[in-house]
């Protein structure tokens, strides 16, 4: 029974490793500054152009809009701040239309690779990588647990991990609330 539980634990830890890196990558590197930059294009719109914020079909209705003003843009969602509108995913080029009396002003953000991954990191990406990184929030929990019992219920590793995890523990707790 052992044997299995480390069989799996590996498994899980190996398949999600790659996602895990990318996260920690790039939530690092975020952290020490480097946040990535866009490249942001203001594009022309049809001086008619107008949009109904209140639509029952936005996504819709700025596919319409977009294609009307001769950009094809596949896109997932709309996320709503306001009157401004953002395509999602972000974590690729995506498109900002601010909604003004006027009509819409419109801009194309082409983000870099930085940026790209920061996005993805903070859920804005594409909705199949979204159930992804939950499906991966799920493995790593079980590949911590699967971890955890495994040093705790071997003899030879019980010391050394509770340590370790006590230690973990103590240093969470303290950074989190005490500093």
């Amino acid at each position: 029974m052992r044997q299995l539980w480390i069989n799996l634990h590996l498994c899980v830890a190996a398949f999600f490793t790659p996602v895990l890196l990318i996260i920690a990558i790039s939530g690092g590197l975020y952290l020490v500054g480097i946040k990535g930059t866009t490249v942001k294009t203001n594009i022309p719109m049809p001086a008619d152009s107008t949009l109904n914020l209140e639509s029952g079909d936005l996504k819709g209705d700025v596919d319409k809009l977009l294609r009307g003003a001769g950009i094809d843009h596949r896109f997932e969602y709309i996320k709503r701040s306001g009157s401004t509108l953002t395509t999602r995913p972000t974590s690729r080029t995506y498109y900002v239309l601010n909604v003004t009396e006027k009509g819409v002003k419109a801009s194309r953000v082409e983000p870099d690779v930085q940026k790209r991954l920061i996005e993805l990191h903070k859920g804005h990406g594409p909705l199949a990588f979204k159930q992804f990184q939950r499906i991966t929030a799920l493995g790593l929990i079980f590949a911590m647990f699967a971890g955890l019992w495994l040093g705790l219920s071997d003899a030879d590793l019980k010391r050394q991990t509770a340590i370790a995890t006590g230690a973990g523990l103590l240093v969470s707790l303290w950074l989190a609330f005490f500093m």
